[in-house]
This record gives C-alpha cells, structure tokens and sequence, in this order.
C-alpha cells in the first residue's frame, strides 16, 4: 500500500511518498536524484517495499519534479541541504514513531547519495547506501558517521570524488567501522537508473541492490 505523508520538521511541514507492506520493523529511505521525486524513485521504493521493508521517499523539492536536465540542475542548485538534511531525519523519525519501525536504512542517488551519506552524521539511521554521491568536502564532519555504509560508482564517475570516497572508507574502517567502496568498470554516473537506458548497466545495477540488500537485511537481525 502506497501514500502519501506529512511529518514535521524544525523548518515546517514536509511529504514524502510511503509503502507500506505489512509488519516490517525494518524502514528504509529513498533519497531521489537531482530530477525530483519521480516515477523511477519511487519505483524503487516499490522494489524494497516488496521485500518487505517500510518504505519512504522524502520530497525535497516540495512537489517539483523534472525530466530536463538543465530544470533538474537549476533545482539542485536552489536545494537547502541543511532543510533537506532536517527532513530526510524528520523521515526516519516518521518510520520510527509513526510506523513502528525499530531499524532505518537510507539510500540515495546522485544528489541523493550525498545527502545519505550527511544523513548518516545524524541520529535515527542505521546504514547507509549511497550510489554515485559523495558530500563535497566542508559539507559535513565525516567523523560523526558511526553506522555501516556501502558507497557505489563506475570507473567512468565524472560528478564526484572517487578518490574522496575511497580515502573516507579506508578511515571509516580505521576506526572499525564497516565501510565499501565498490566500483564497476565500464559504468558511468548513473548506471542504477533502468530509465535511462544510455546510462543503465544491468550487471552492476543487480549487484549493486543485491549488495544493498544484504546491508539492509542485516537491520533485521539486530
């Protein structure tokens, strides 16, 4: 069962899209692409939903939504992280109090995997998959992070550090704190997106969500 919600944030009202499947204690968040919250994230959010878990995809454009990519950057650039930060915790918030979940997962796209990434510094997450984002560096103290994560990227990455995610997770696990950078040869920004067929690759895309999964799941046992 699909819907849409509201839950409170420090900076007012925001929505997002919930699915429902049953008596999952297990949530997890979606965070969109810099396109907005459209017909592929919440897709997605289905995809998860059907394996069982709560699901819910904030909207942080506040009801925008494009398929141009100079609109979808114009929206990205007019973005303000720290209310999207607020309310992607107000989510996982709305999960735990409203939906009864014990255990939240966020993952995110592009725009989306950076803003996990800054949501996994703040309390009321438990894991972390970030595909193709990274925080530019200043954005957030990466130190706060002490939850597993799984980031994601193509060797042909053209939007974000590589490098920077590789040098996060080596300290990450340096503290003992689970973290993987995985990266697939021959695979570009994007390459998760099965609405994209110029980007999508299927081989790195199903191994990225069985990866994923297996992360997520691990909620359940804790």
């Amino acid at each position: 069962m699909d819907s849409s919600v509201s839950f409170s944030t420090p900076a007012g009202a925001a929505q997002g899209h919930l699915v429902r499947p049953g008596n999952e204690k297990v949530g997890v968040l979606v965070v969109q692409e810099w396109w907005g919250l459209v017909p592929h994230i919440k897709d997605v959010s289905q995809r998860f939903a059907a394996l069982g878990f709560v699901t819910l995809a904030p909207d942080l454009y506040h009801g925008k939504s494009t398929l141009d990519a100079a609109e979808a950057t114009h929206l990205m650039n007019g973005l303000d992280w720290g209310r999207a930060t607020q309310e992607i915790g107000a989510a996982a918030q709305y999960l735990r109090q409203s939906e009864g979940c014990t255990r939240v997962g966020i993952v995110g796209f592009c725009m989306g995997g950076a803003l996990s990434i800054i949501a996994a510094t703040i309390p009321g997450i438990d894991a972390y998959a970030a595909f193709y984002g990274f925080p530019p560096k200043g954005a957030v103290d990466l130190d706060k992070i002490s939850v597993p994560g799984l980031l994601f990227f193509g060797s042909e990455e053209t939007f974000f550090s590589v490098d920077d995610a590789k040098a996060f997770a080596e300290k990450q696990r340096g503290r003992g704190i689970e973290t993987e950078v995985v990266q697939y040869e021959g695979a570009g920004h994007a390459f998760f997106n099965d609405t994209r067929p110029e980007v999508f690759r299927p081989i790195p895309a199903n191994d990225a969500w069985r990866r994923t999964l297996k992360l997520f799941g691990a909620l359940r046992a804790r």
